[in-house]
């Protein structure tokens, strides 16, 4: 489904959906727990129905009433089973690491794009660890694993954090102590969003400052619990970036300033861009500045995800932005990094990429015109927020694909924004 949207001003407050990556962290800790858990507003997108029925197909009892989904751990295992995890990468590898710990012949599955996804690095770790493996397809889904995990020492180089996550929350109810050396590690506040659940759960493990070692003792167990998920600073980027480049200002409500998301970091960003941005409670209000946003150089490492509407936000910026040491935005959904050049360049942005970055010479304004989604929702999101000031309509394909964590994004949208 396509989509023509048409330069728009913007106002108002948007009450933020909770978090992707808290959501399915939560229903695999339930599901492995013994008894049953309350996890209250979590997130109801495709790429979390994945993971509801991985844990279904799993043996966990899963319902809802109002705001809150009760789960129930499994009793019993099956000797074999199949997971469709649809799109969600987040699913497949942090499943893929519990699942290791169990005695189960597991085969793991989904979309065209999720068989796109390496799996190496973390199959090698596993195999590290006594657990029989078997992919077919040099690395990428489908692939299988039979467990249990057993006490080992490991290397892993994680372009993705997925990968160590996976290996923690797996690793703690292996048999034996376990040892993870990690040489590279992209991605650092999803892993310390991990450590943050272990820390809830009271399991024990140890590592240093850099995250370059982890000692963790195995024979452990999770245990019920009753949460509320975080609003999720990833989907708030996007209307972060719209007030940053529109007349008037955009409140984001439902976010915790405390909760260790690294997507924060782009409120920081648009600040250095020279964005007003102000706290009060649970809302954050970001206003443009009244001489215009300018170019920087930015790390995205640690928030990948937010590289699409940073892209879109320099080029509605004066002088050169870098946004850079990002080289895992190119194995997401999509290439992020080329997919975004393409598109910009399109709309008659100067662009240009390198292995890791993106450097956009910013002219102030883009033209209207035709663009892909390239069936990513970060991608769709990020496009439909470049139209807010673009010359003319602007018209995006497969917008459909925003339902992976953002189901109401067009609607909230809508609800703040009036075409000129």
């Amino acid at each position: 489904m396509e989509l023509t949207l048409y330069p728009s001003q913007i106002h108002g407050k948007v009450p933020i959906v909770t978090s992707k990556s808290q959501t399915i962290r939560a229903l695999l800790i339930a599901a492995f727990s013994k008894g049953t858990s309350s996890i209250r507003r979590p997130l109801y997108s495709s790429d979390t129905r994945s993971a509801i029925n991985l844990i279904q197909t799993l043996g966990a009892k899963v319902s809802k009433e109002e705001e809150v989904l009760s789960v129930t751990g499994f009793d019993t295992l099956p000797e074999e089973v199949v997971f469709d995890c649809g799109n969600s990468g987040t699913t497949m590898y942090l499943a893929a690491g519990m699942v290791a710990s169990l005695p189960v012949k597991a085969t793991f599955t989904g979309d065209s794009q999720l068989k796109s996804r390496p799996v190496l690095p973390l199959l090698e770790a596993l195999k590290g660890h006594k657990v029989r493996v078997s992919c077919t397809k040099g690395g990428y889904p489908p692939f299988t694993i039979a467990g249990p995990i057993r006490s080992g020492e490991v290397d892993i180089t994680c372009h993705t954090s997925q990968h160590l996550s996976a290996l923690l929350l797996g690793c703690v109810m292996g048999k034996g102590q376990s040892v993870i050396n990690v040489s590279l590690l992209n991605e650092r506040p999803y892993v310390e969003m991990t450590l943050n659940w272990l820390k809830e759960q009271n399991i024990k493990l140890s590592y240093d400052e850099d995250m370059k070692k982890f000692i963790i003792p195995g024979n452990q167990h999770y245990s019920p619990f009753d949460s509320t998920i975080a609003g999720d600073f990833s989907s708030a980027s996007f209307f972060f970036c719209a007030g940053a480049i529109s007349d008037s200002p955009v409140t984001v409500s439902g976010l915790d300033r405390n909760d260790p998301q690294g997507d924060k970091e782009v409120l920081t960003i648009l600040e250095k861009m020279g964005a007003i941005v102000k706290w009060n409670g649970d809302e954050v209000t970001v206003t443009s500045p009244q001489e215009g946003l300018h170019g920087g150089h930015f790390d995205l490492n640690a928030i990948p995800d937010a590289l699409p509407v940073l892209a879109v936000t320099a080029c509605y910026a004066k002088g050169t932005t870098v946004l850079g040491n990002v080289p895992q935005a190119r194995i997401k959904e999509t290439d992020r990094i080329e997919s975004m050049k393409r598109n910009l360049m399109t709309l008659g942005a100067h662009i240009e990429d390198t292995e890791d970055s993106l450097i956009i010479h910013g002219q102030g304004h883009l033209d209207g015109g035709e663009c892909r989604g390239y069936g990513d929702h970060r991608i769709i999101m990020a496009m439909a927020i470049a139209s807010l000031r673009t010359s003319g309509p602007l018209t995006i394909d497969d917008i459909d694909a925003v339902d992976v964590t953002f189901p109401t994004f067009f609607t909230l949208f809508d609800s703040i924004r009036k075409e000129i």
